[in-house]
């Protein structure tokens, strides 16, 4: 597979703080990031980067291996108790990974599921006036953080789901149906570049048939600044295969824009049976990770990884969790075990985000005149010169 697309060269002069060339000087080259998100959810380490739990191996290993964390907005969770969001733990934790390097999203600003109860029995107006307020106040409360959102979360089935347990109609659905689903996807975007005219939002959806595609064109149309497409692909019902991925990338990539493969998930135990329509409808008592299934794993998040990687418009790749202590659904699609030990899918993976896609330290010689040739892969590089360091972007 051709990955030219991820690499580039620069030729670099380096000079000394008087301005002479640092001719002829060993000088340390190494990658701090990859321009390509390697992304994992960040749920799990919240507490540890808030000081409520200790948990530094699963933060060790997490860093080992990602670049892009992806953090919990759900509104019925953020802000359970209207008014009191909980701005202040998502803060932290969202300092605690920009610390480290590591690039930040947030899930989601609008979706119809994981809302704030309290929102559903009031008038449609005032629903709106709240969301919008909602949208605005993450979005500027994080910004310099986190500056890339997923600013409406599957909007395709948004205005027709129902789903109440309790006899109140869904909020946000009821405001769907009423702005319709180029209204609020415009309301989800426009408010929160208001709020950070530098965020890059993303539309986001499971549904990945022309009903998507229609929601993409029909929002482009009316003038909604869409910066990337999210593209989950969830697989508890087995591998997609090399061919469903690239289809869908070619497909998608015909807006022009960025894809991000948002949530990706592959199990490790037992394959969900094809006939359960709804993810979310399989409930077992158990259902763990085998050796046989782990294997399996490893071997397809290899193709899954190589796959997206080789398509030019695919600029990142989020995977859906890394352990599989209260992993979603119960599944088991961690690359690491309840117990922390690593999974052969994990040792796959590092083998090519910081192996075989990676540049390690290097030592280099400058020539007569201070330049330097680096190559490889396109990110943020560190180049050491005795006491001198260098930030460096490549690509």
């Amino acid at each position: 597979m051709n990955l030219s697309h991820r690499t580039a060269a620069r030729d670099l002069t380096l000079t000394a703080p008087t301005g002479e060339p640092l001719a002829h000087r060993d000088v340390v080259v190494e990658q701090v990031r990859h321009a390509f998100g390697f992304g994992n959810i960040g749920f799990e380490l919240v507490p540890h980067a808030n000081g409520e739990a200790d948990l530094s191996q699963l933060a060790d290993d997490w860093l080992a291996l990602f670049d892009t964390a992806t953090l919990p907005f759900y509104w019925g969770r953020f802000e359970p108790e209207r008014g009191r969001p909980d701005t202040a733990r998502l803060l932290t934790a969202a300092r605690w990974f920009a610390e480290r390097g590591v690039r930040l999203k947030g899930h989601p600003l609008v979706w119809h599921t994981v809302k704030a109860e309290w929102l559903d029995p009031l008038p449609t107006d005032e629903v709106e006036r709240l969301l919008r307020e909602r949208v605005a106040r993450e979005a500027g409360d994080f910004a310099g953080l986190i500056d890339t959102w997923d600013a409406i979360n599957e909007v395709a089935i948004m205005p027709h789901f129902v789903n109440e347990p309790d006899g109140v109609p869904n909020a946000v659905s009821r405001l769907a149906r009423e702005l319709g689903r180029t209204g609020i996807v415009k309301l989800a975007f426009d408010t929160a570049h208001t709020a950070n005219p530098d965020a890059t939002l993303l539309i986001n959806d499971f549904d990945l048939s022309e009903r998507y595609e229609r929601v993409i064109d029909d929002a482009l149309e009316a003038g909604v600044r869409i910066d990337a497409i999210g593209l989950q692909t969830h697989m508890h019902q087995g591998f997609r295969g090399e061919e469903n991925l690239l289809e869908v990338a070619d497909r998608f990539a015909r807006f022009g824009l960025p894809l991000h493969f948002t949530e990706s998930s592959l199990v490790s135990g037992d394959i969900m049976p094809a006939d359960i329509e709804d993810l979310n409808d399989y409930v077992v008592e158990s259902w763990p990770s085998t050796h046989e299934g782990e294997q399996r794993q490893a071997d397809e998040i290899e193709r899954l990884y190589r796959t997206l990687v080789g398509h030019p418009a695919v600029e990142a790749i989020t995977y859906w969790g890394i352990t599989d202590a209260g992993a979603w659904l119960g599944a088991p699609i961690g690359l690491l075990r309840v117990d922390g030990s690593r999974k052969p899918s994990y040792d796959r993976l590092h083998g090519m985000i910081r192996g075989e896609w990676w540049m390690p330290p290097t030592t280099m010689r400058t020539d007569a005149e201070g330049g330097v040739r680096i190559e490889g892969w396109k990110g943020d590089y560190r180049v050491t010169a005795g006491d001198q360091v260098f930030e460096v972007a490549l690509g």
